[in-house]
């Protein structure tokens, strides 16, 4: 017998991985979009979804998990609306405030919040495998470089910085290198060096769409937690 979709919100309807989200919800079955919010709407329902104003945000239906993938200054008011729905928050917004982050915080003792730099489930396990190599690799020298397409302006990548600081809770002391070419979607590589030896870990994302199938699954399985601030990591032996 299958199991209830769980009722999803996508917050920042409009943007580019909000479409993506969008998109590809609409071939799962463990899933339904109940409603999608942007800054402005232009149509009421669109491929049967209700559209909303981020201004009218007390009006959507009940849901079980929100994505939010917006701006900082929408946020908030996002957030407050899982607590007071007693919902699932994930959200991949970037440039968060030091308040924000607390908010965050304080929400995690009340709902069941996840956010993360990067939603790939591939990265989530090159997480995982870097934090062991550095406590088992004691004393190489380890090297992190990303890659990505020249438009990206922050280096290094914040999914590098995630696994730097992995492999610094094993023990190593990273060092980053940031290249910016062409079109690559993200690459990262994670160098372990000792004498006579290499060990290296390495991430390829190919298409952009791995991040938001990563941001559904986590949804799914975030809404069936109790509250707390979990990582994609947490969400992985859901698997």
């Amino acid at each position: 017998m299958s199991k209830t979709p769980i009722r999803l919100l996508v917050h920042g309807a409009s943007g580019r991985m909000g479409q993506a989200l969008l998109r590809l919800a609409a071939d799962r079955e463990d899933l339904r979009v109940v409603a999608a919010v942007s800054r402005k709407v232009d149509q009421r329902v669109v491929d049967g979804i209700p559209r909303f104003a981020a201004k009218e945000l007390a009006g959507v239906p009940a849901f079980d998990a929100a994505i939010d993938f917006s701006l900082p200054d929408g946020f908030e008011a996002m957030l407050a609306l899982c607590v007071s729905r007693s919902a699932a928050f994930v959200s991949g917004t970037t440039g968060l405030s030091d308040d924000q982050r607390g908010a965050l915080d304080a929400a995690a003792s009340r709902i069941p919040v996840l956010w993360a730099a990067n939603f790939s489930l591939g990265v989530a396990v090159l997480d995982l495998l870097v934090e062991r190599a550095a406590r088992d690799l004691d004393g190489w020298a380890c090297d992190i470089l990303e890659q990505h397409h020249v438009h990206k302006l922050d280096a290094p990548s914040g999914t590098a910085l995630a696994l730097g600081a992995s492999a610094e809770r094993g023990g190593a002391a990273p060092r980053y290198a940031s290249v910016r070419a062409g079109d690559i979607v993200g690459e990262h590589t994670v160098q372990f060096a000792g004498v006579g030896e290499r060990v290296e870990l390495v991430h390829r994302a190919t298409n952009r769409d791995v991040f938001a199938l990563g941001a559904l699954t986590a949804a799914v399985r975030l809404a069936a937690r109790t509250p707390g601030l979990y990582g994609m990591r947490d969400l992985l032996a859901d698997a």
